[in-house]
């Protein structure tokens, strides 16, 4: 395996130019994200049943250094300290959080009875230890309620740690969520979940080794746990601001900040403590408006909004502000201050992005000249830790103008293999191409040889050269990132590049566990997607559905190579009919078994013909998780 080399002296006086240019000193947040300490796990070392690690922070140990090393850029660096920092704080009388045993806090509100939990975090055995944590310091009580703030996986994921499946199917908790959060949770991980998913390993540097030359931070947190997920629905929906809620003896007050963060997402406030809880609308850095694993753009003049309606309903009672991820802050000025400031700051984004392309720049363009403006530039949570001014101004511009610059030489570019093949030809061949690289490279212009070495590799993902070279560049530039999951991008394509994994093996669908337990409705969108529309042709077939165990009825079709599903519909001339229940279909069209194999069992009854319905599933694609990212 070829190994990571150092920094060369161009990274090195990148480094030296952040060091330069950095916020002034400050030892606040190094205060604040110790306040209330009360007691840890050595390492925070979190096993799964077979003994594994999810989560720990013994490979961190190297962050325990005063200065960074050549190969981490000085700013993350500082972050990458702060987010190390684990374990079990009060935040106030009744609130206290676990912050860096997952990618995001989980956080305790002491009710009359027991202790209501805001965001499980993304792992059932990080949310586990983090609730036994809580209760040997502050009581052995039981979970009376809990909290989804918003629609994304580590806010939901360890549910089944903090409360088990007869407390889940009785009901009696109240699971509190934004309106809309289902739909959103399912839709944003599945239709597009194997690329994704992908991306994210990429993003999160989840194959990295951690180290100096690897993983170190991802801006929002330390990194993803590799613990249970699961998707445990909510029972209360909250559906506009301003609702009220008493839980365990706790009122609540709640705002609704819809198309933010998340597509659905909450605030709320807890009157009792003067405690404000922003979800992930505010952090200590600069969010994505669109983050690079993919992703719907988020609408930065929304997020702006719902941060200043939150100013204006609870700010001035607000004695401390918490959120999903991070540290909080204390008093009404601070809180106050740096609420107008992250409001301002994606505000910002999105009222110079489009007054730049109203004069005509592109997004590229306009990436490279926008910049904050000095009294946002100062504060060290407007930096780009995990989004970037770069591609967030990239997305403001995507989500009014979309993915075309309105150049017509971009409006039906060349494929990349292509692409490659007639560059490498355009500069005399792949030797004289390679050539350019490498005097790219030795100048310290990594963009310029990451830019035509791409070329190089995707004509040839064969030259061993050209794949060395391009990981070379796109290393050092991984090195100079602020941004945890720019870095992790950069590492990650290089350590692939250098290490081909070689051709997938399959078959099998990736994402099958979570596939398994989505809604219906979204279950059969899911075939949607994976029908392969040239193999399904002109072919004309239809079904009914029948679930025995939830009652529902659908009517599939497919027709002009597109699949459709419509509820509560039967066709008496359909090709069959089919009784199942909801788990055995999906063991059907996930592949797992045929449908003769489940009538044999007695799993499902099959009237008409029965044949079709095996033609159809034979037309499902099996996706591969690892397809090739960095070359084609």
């Amino acid at each position: 395996m070829q190994s990571p080399k150092d920094a060369t002296k161009a990274t090195c006086k990148a480094h030296d130019h952040v060091r330069e240019n950095m916020p002034p000193a400050s030892d606040e947040d190094f205060a604040n994200s110790t306040r209330g300490f009360i007691a840890t796990i050595p390492d925070a070392r979190i096993l799964n049943a077979a003994g594994n690690p999810v989560w720990e922070m013994t490979s961190f140990a190297f962050e325990d250094a005063e200065t960074p090393p050549d190969t981490i850029n000085p700013s993350l660096w500082r972050q990458a300290k702060l987010n190390k920092i684990h374990g079990l704080f009060k935040v106030t009388e009744r609130i206290y959080q676990v912050r860096n045993f997952d990618l995001s806090n989980i956080t305790f509100i002491e009710g009359d009875k027991g202790y209501i939990i805001i965001d499980p975090l993304i792992s059932s055995e990080t949310a586990r230890a983090s609730l036994d944590l809580m209760r040997v310091h502050r009581g052995d009580k039981p979970v009376t309620g809990v909290i989804y703030t918003h629609s994304h996986v580590d806010h939901y994921g360890g549910m089944k740690g903090v409360m088990n499946d007869e407390e889940i199917a009785k009901g009696e908790i109240p699971i509190i969520a934004p309106e809309g959060f289902l739909k959103e949770a399912v839709s944003e991980n599945v239709l597009a979940g194997v690329a994704m998913g992908r991306r994210a390993t990429y993003m999160y540097g989840a194959l990295l080794p951690r180290g100096p030359k690897g993983h170190v931070d991802s801006g929002l947190g330390k990194t993803v746990s590799l613990g249970q997920v699961s998707l445990v629905p909510p029972n209360v929906h909250i559906q506009k601001t301003g609702d009220k809620l008493v839980v365990d003896g706790v009122e609540i007050i709640f705002q609704m900040t819809p198309d933010t963060e998340a597509p659905a997402e909450m605030n709320f406030y807890f009157p009792q403590m003067k405690a404000l809880c922003m979800a992930e609308n505010c952090s200590c850095q600069m969010h994505n408006i669109y983050t690079p694993r993919g992703a719907q753009v988020r609408d930065a003049k929304s997020w702006s909004y719902y941060i200043h309606e939150a100013i204006e309903l609870f700010g001035a009672d607000t004695d401390v502000l918490f959120a999903s991820h991070h540290w909080p802050r204390w008093g009404s000025e601070t809180s106050i201050n740096f609420l107008k400031k992250q409001r301002d700051m994606y505000k910002y984004v999105h009222d110079q992005t489009l007054r730049f392309a109203n004069h005509g720049l592109t997004p590229t363009e306009i990436a490279e000249e926008i910049a904050l403006p000095p009294t946002l530039a100062e504060e060290w949570y407007s930096r780009g830790y995990y989004g970037t001014l770069n591609h967030n101004a990239k997305a403001v511009y995507q989500r009014y103008l979309g993915w075309f610059d309105g150049n017509p030489a971009n409006l039906h570019k060349l494929p990349p293999v292509e692409a490659g093949k007639r560059y490498v030809e355009l500069a005399g061949g792949p030797d004289k191409l390679l050539a350019q690289v490498r005097a790219a490279f030795d100048q310290g212009d990594y963009r310029w040889a990451a830019e035509i070495g791409n070329h190089l590799v995707f004509a040839d993902p064969s030259n061993a050269d050209a794949r060395h070279i391009q990981a070379d560049a796109l290393e050092q530039m991984g090195y100079q990132a602020e941004s945890g999951p720019w870095r992790g991008f950069y590492l990650t394509a290089a350590m692939e590049l250098r290490n081909p994994r070689g051709p997938a093996t399959g078959p099998g669908l990736a994402g099958a566990g979570q596939v398994r337990e989505l809604p219906i409705e979204q279950l059969l969108d899911s075939l949607s997607v994976r029908l392969n529309g040239p193999k399904a042709g002109a072919s004309y077939m239809a079904f009914n559905l029948t679930l025995t165990d939830t009652k529902e009825r659908y009517l599939l079709t497919l027709e002009n190579a597109v699949l459709h599903h419509f509820k509560d519909r039967t066709d008496k001339s359909a090709d069959a009919s089919i009784e199942i229940a909801r788990n055995e279909f999906a063991q059907l069209v996930l592949g797992e078994k045929t449908l003769d194999d489940l009538v044999t069992a007695g799993k499902a009854k099959v009237s008409g013909n029965g044949k079709k319905m095996s033609e159809l599933v034979a037309l499902f694609d099996y996706f591969n998780f690892w397809f090739e990212i960095a070359m084609p």
